[in-house]
This record gives structure tokens, sequence and C-alpha cells, in this order.
């Protein structure tokens, strides 16, 4: 049965790459040698021609022609310029290696053909926009805590009060590049940036980042916090941040996520509920 994973059993094997490269001499060597052999079995001719997916009435197809590396000067790679991006290729730095097809209220049998040389790697991902109702782990356990650290009224949130935010992650094994979205009530403003109107004295204790990885690249937007991990151990890491509620609202917020950039099917959820934001009195 294990057969059957090789190709995964390889992505995986590259994933533990930090910089394009294994962490010894002695895991380099033996790593190149065994995917050489693991090409020359599974990969010996290249992928050429075109590869067409079919459900229901719906259908799409890649031309081969088309795809190539998404490079670290350009807009998907920018967090990658400090780093040996695409060495070796990874799936998720390709563009124009995608196909998206609508579910058919019938359901239907997913058919894939390819016509041209090689044999193209196919990873099948199903997506539905429903709402997440209960944590979900699937290589990332997520614990999320809100704390209040300036608040008008107890047990209320009010326009200009700031909270502290601190995210726990569990991963359940090593990876390369994985990013945490944490969602926040639209307006409000992640201190810490250090741009007008920020406050030192409320990020006064904040921990920031600990644990077993550290983030490369931080956003801090107006709706979210993203960190983004060039490597991730197994084991826990965390993450702290301030934030503070700008605006007067009912706030639905999606879920809080991990995920593995370049393995989709490693991520984790964590549901958020509905932050209602009142006037200042």
């Amino acid at each position: 049965a294990w057969k059957d994973d090789m190709g995964r059993l390889a992505g995986g094997f590259i994933g533990r790459q930090q910089g394009g490269a294994w962490h010894t001499t002695t895991a380099n060597l033996w790593g190149g040698l065994a995917l050489e052999k693991f090409s020359n079995r599974f990969e010996s001719a290249p992928v050429a021609g075109s590869t067409r997916a079919a459900l229901g009435t719906q259908t799409a197809a890649v031309d081969w022609a088309r795809v190539e590396r998404i490079k670290s000067a350009d807009a998907e790679g920018a967090m990658h310029q400090a780093s040996m991006f695409g060495a070796p290729a990874a799936a998720g730095m390709l563009r124009n290696n995608t196909l998206l097809l609508p579910w058919g209220s019938a359901g239907g049998t997913l058919g894939v053909t390819h016509q041209g040389t090689g044999k193209p790697w196919l990873t099948v991902q199903s997506l539905a926009a429903v709402e997440l109702e209960a944590p979900f782990a699937a290589g990332y356990q997520v614990n999320k805590s809100v704390t209040a650290v300036e608040q008008a009224v107890a047990g209320r949130y009010s326009r200009g009060d700031v909270l502290r935010v601190a995210i726990e992650v569990n991963a359940a094994s090593d990876m390369t590049w994985v990013v945490l979205s944490d969602p926040i009530p639209g307006g409000s403003t992640i201190l810490g940036g250090g741009l007008g109107r920020d406050s030192q004295i409320a990020t006064r204790g904040q921990q920031g980042s600990s644990g077993n990885a550290w983030p490369a690249f931080e956003e801090r937007t107006f709706e979210v916090f993203r960190a983004y991990y060039e490597y991730v151990p197994k084991g826990v890491f965390k993450v702290e941040y301030t934030v503070r509620l700008n605006n007067v609202g009912d706030f639905a917020l999606p879920p809080t996520r991990v995920e593995a950039m370049y393995a989709p099917e490693m991520f984790g959820e964590l549901p958020n509920a509905r932050v209602k934001v009142e006037p200042r009195r």
C-alpha cells in the first residue's frame, strides 16, 4: 500500500529541506541519490501535452507548455526573496498547473486524462463554503485566547479597547513554509508596528513569538494578522499580538487557520465567535 503514497513521500522528503538543502553533507548525498532513483523510476519522461479533467458537464485543462516556475522576483514569491526559493521545485512553486471545477448539485465522478508524454502527479482537493462549527486538525492543532489589556466596560467590547491575542499551534510533523492567519474585526489596528498613533504601553508584556518556530515575515493589516514561517519543526510554537478595536459593528470572523503552503492537506482551523463592538461610553 505504501507504493501508492510514493509521490506524497517524495514531496514530504523534499519538504524537509531548508534553503534548498538538507542539514548535513551525508543527508544531501543520500537524499540526492534517492531522488535520482525516484525520478528514474516514476518521472523518466518529461511531462508535455495537456491534462484534462471532467466533473459532470464541467471540464478544464492544463496546457503544460504554459506551466512555469514562480520566481522570487514575482509577486507570489516576494516572501522568498531571502531564501533559495525554487530549489528544488514543489507543487506550490508553479503557476498555471491548477484546475477548479464547481460541484454539481447531483454529484458526479471526476475523470482525469493526460494526452502527451510523461505522467504528471495529481493532487485532488475538495472545497466547500460551509461554516466551521468545531476545531479541525489535520497536522496542526490550534488554540487561541483573547484577554483585555484596556477595556472600557468589563464583559463588553467597545471602540478603543485593546486586546491581547495569544495563539498556540501544535505541529504534528516538520514542514517548510507554514502560514498562520488570524482575522480581526475590520478596521482594527494591530499594535507594535511602529506606525503613528501606535502605543508602546499597550504592547508592554506582549510575548511575541516563542516555542519551536519563528516567523520569517509578518503581515499586519486592518483585517488579519498573518505570519509566515520558513520552517516549522514538530512541536508547539506560540505567537502573541495586540490589537485595538477602531470600528463599531457586529463582525462575523472567519476561522483562524494554519496551513502548509506547499502541502495543502496539512492544516488546522479554529472557529471564531462573532465580535460585537459597541460605541464607547
